[in-house]
């Protein structure tokens, strides 16, 4: 029994191919890498964009599409890496004191029930931790909503693929070093928005920074100036000595865009002593095996190559899934197995002792489901039509509610105007706009958290002088009444 025991059902599968995968907005990037001999060969690599939206269309419609996009890339690997949106995660911050480890994991347990926004039960948490003086640790901690990561992998199994880790692409592209000393920030250009990472030994930062891309006439447009205030910010918020630490910022993207951020990121960070470099082919041994010549740079490659490689990612989000024996080893280990064999034949008899009267009452429900059956086919038909169709109706009027309080707290002379009102997860408002000056635009926000239903209100940003530009976001609760 000890030797079973011993035996290491966790241990990874080792693939020699894989699917690597990445989601940005609708964008849905992947690649084929084969292990072969010491190299990694690049079978297939496309780039698509999604029409259906993972989070809020059918897990099978969604599937459907993916499925079809693969197979028009002649994509047959079943096996995927997944890189998540980095916009899904949420980050929480603490310092951690020299202790014990089963201290210092309840001290962090209590920090994320502090340091995140909701409920931490409904998070899928990992974290990454950066050395400072003193034996002391800056922990950052990551949550994405296990409902998010149960929709993709509902989408994933309707694909027909079996995801083998969900992590960040970002972490993947800029892994941490080794020495602490030597700290970077990475900057990932992605479809609309630029994923911001720095790394100190671990990874000590983690942002993303939405209205960095525009969309103007078909065309993006990389608001530079916003990306090197933002990471000012960032590096900012840091402990010296991990911002010290900083010496390098990398940049990875298409090179156009690319090209205008490292331009903006030298004049703004070069003075400082940090060494701007635009990343446009991986390095020889950043991987320790030979790489196909054609290799893109992208989040996609990075975590089917290091996955293949055998390197852990720097953070796991897909829980891990035990085989019914290791459930068996671990509900019957050690002295309870004695127990658990004296219970099982207690049930054994019982068992024999209901069993026939458990074949009686099969026959007379067999009976009654005779009589009944007709109906209950009925009933299943109409089930279907308004799990169909009810979608398409909902007395609650939540998204009018919602729109009305905006409405309500924007004033009439015009001074504050809206853009754009994005409402997510029927609870999550973000709008953008015009305001006059900033005392209109303080008036706006002043009436909304006096509003009925409205639990906060968070600037975001704030561009231009008058007229300026901002963006909010609000959080509407459930207690909010129905003004309709």
């Amino acid at each position: 029994m000890n030797n079973v025991l011993k035996i290491n059902f966790g241990k990874r599968k080792r693939l020699t191919s894989l699917l690597g995968l990445t989601l940005d907005g609708s964008r849905l990037e992947g690649v084929v890498l084969r292990r072969s001999n010491g190299s990694l060969q690049l079978h297939q690599a496309f780039s698509v964009t999604l029409s259906l939206d993972p989070l809020t269309a059918a897990p099978e419609l969604v599937g459907r599409e993916i499925r079809n996009h693969l197979d028009t890339a002649g994509v047959r690997e079943r096996h995927c890496v997944v890189g998540v949106p980095l916009k899904w995660a949420l980050t929480a911050h603490t310092e951690l004191p020299a202790l014990p480890e089963a201290d210092a994991t309840s001290l962090l347990q209590l920090e994320a029930e502090r340091g995140f926004p909701c409920d931490v039960a409904t998070l899928r948490l990992a974290d990454s931790r950066c050395p400072l003086a003193a034996g002391k640790q800056h922990v950052m901690q990551v949550g994405l909503s296990s409902a998010h990561l149960s929709a993709l992998e509902q989408v994933l199994s309707a694909a027909k693929l079996k995801p083998v880790s969900f992590s960040l692409g970002l972490t993947a592209l800029q892994p941490p070093g080794g020495d602490a000393t030597r700290g970077a920030l990475a900057l990932a250009i992605g479809e609309s928005q630029v994923g911001l990472q720095v790394t100190c030994g671990g990874v000590a930062a983690l942002r993303a920074l939405e209205g960095a891309i525009e969309d103007e006439g078909g065309r993006r447009e990389l608001h530079a100036d916003l990306v090197a205030r933002e990471a000012r910010i960032t590096l900012g918020q840091l402990p010296a000595e991990l911002r010290g630490a900083v010496k390098h910022i990398r940049i990875f993207g298409p090179r156009e865009l690319a090209q205008r951020l490292a331009d903006e990121m030298e004049l703004r960070f070069e003075p400082m002593g940090l060494k701007v470099e635009m990343v446009i082919g991986y390095a020889s041994n950043e991987f320790g095996v030979q790489l196909p010549p054609e290799a893109p740079v992208s989040p996609a490659f990075s975590l089917a190559a290091r996955w293949l490689m055998g390197e852990t990612p720097v953070f796991e989000f897909l829980p891990p899934k035990p085989s019914a024996l290791q459930q068996v080893v671990a509900r019957y280990a050690s002295g309870r197995l004695r127990s658990a064999g004296a219970v099982a034949a207690g049930v054994l008899v019982l068992v024999a002792g209901l069993f026939l009267f458990q074949q009686f009452e099969l026959i007379l429900l067999r009976s009654r489901w005779s009589a009944m059956s007709v109906k209950v086919e009925e009933l299943n038909g109409l089930q279907q039509q308004i799990q169909q169709y009810n979608p398409w109706f909902d007395s609650s009027f939540r998204n009018l509610t919602i729109l009305r309080q905006l409405t309500l707290a924007f004033p009439e002379d015009g001074t504050v105007t809206a853009r754009t009102v994005e409402i997510r997860d029927g609870n999550t408002v973000t709008c953008t706009g015009t305001a006059q000056d900033n005392g209109a635009l303080r008036r706006t926000l002043d009436q909304l958290r006096t509003a009925d239903g409205v639990t906060d209100v968070k600037l975001q940003q704030i561009r231009g002088q008058s007229p300026m530009q901002f963006s909010f976001d609000i959080h509407y609760s459930n207690g909010g009444g129905n003004g309709n």
